[in-house]
């Protein structure tokens, strides 16, 4: 089971990794929030385990990006013990919030109830549209039984529509998740990029059927 540790401690990130290491996880580690999120979306991890304050993106700001996109669950490790910042994480999609310093055995008790209950959530590998046929698992594209070639930004893109498959994913969404903080005003790569996937995928580029445009929102995937 692999766990992604989001903190800009290390000597936490050392402990944890150590210690999760010792029990059977795979650990992945991320040391501010630009690096989580890009980091959620390249490892898939089972859970993710986050600060709150965390340079780049907030804690909270990772949180609400994941979510966008991923029912994984989320654990909140932070210092912060105020109800506000309790309160905002759980609304972002947060599922469990521990206090530092915490106790190990009650943190490895929370993603033992946490995983258990992800565990419940259905898998869905293959996503078929049209003549395109989605691997999520084995991250391929293929088009009447041919292998369409996506660039990794190609598929970061795809992939983040189609796991929220008809809602809207949201402009801010998709420039957080796949450039950073940094891009968030930068919305003509989203239509860069969805112009070239438009060509690969829909059988009318120029009329979208799979890939819509939601003005002035973002954009949402249907079958």
């Amino acid at each position: 089971m692999r766990i992604l540790v989001a903190d800009d401690d290390p000597q936490i990130l050392r402990a944890l990794r150590i210690t999760l290491g010792a029990r059977g996880y795979e650990v992945v580690t991320a040391i501010d929030g630009t690096q989580a999120v890009n980091a959620a979306i390249e490892h898939h991890p089972d859970l993710v385990m986050v600060d709150l304050g965390m340079p780049g993106l907030s804690g909270t700001e990772v949180i609400a990006a994941v979510r966008g996109w991923s029912a994984v669950p989320i654990l909140v490790v932070s210092g912060r013990t105020g109800s506000s910042d309790k309160v905002d994480a759980l609304d972002a999609g947060a599922d469990d919030y521990v206090t530092k310093p915490f106790v190990i055995e009650e943190l490895l008790a929370r993603i033992r109830a946490l995983t258990r209950r992800g565990q419940s959530d259905p898998v869905v590998p293959l996503v078929e549209f049209g003549d395109v046929v989605v691997d999520l698992a084995a991250r391929t594209v293929r088009r009447d039984d041919a292998p369409v070639r996506l660039t990794p930004t190609e598929w970061q893109m795809l992939e983040l529509l189609v796991r929220n498959e008809g809602r809207l994913v949201t402009r801010e969404t998709l420039l957080k998740g796949i450039w950073g903080a940094e891009h968030i005003a930068d919305t003509g790569y989203l239509r860069l990029y969805l112009s070239q996937l438009r060509r690969k995928l829909e059988p009318n580029p120029s009329a979208p059927v799979h890939l819509i445009t939601e003005p002035g929102m973002g954009y949402r995937f249907e079958r």
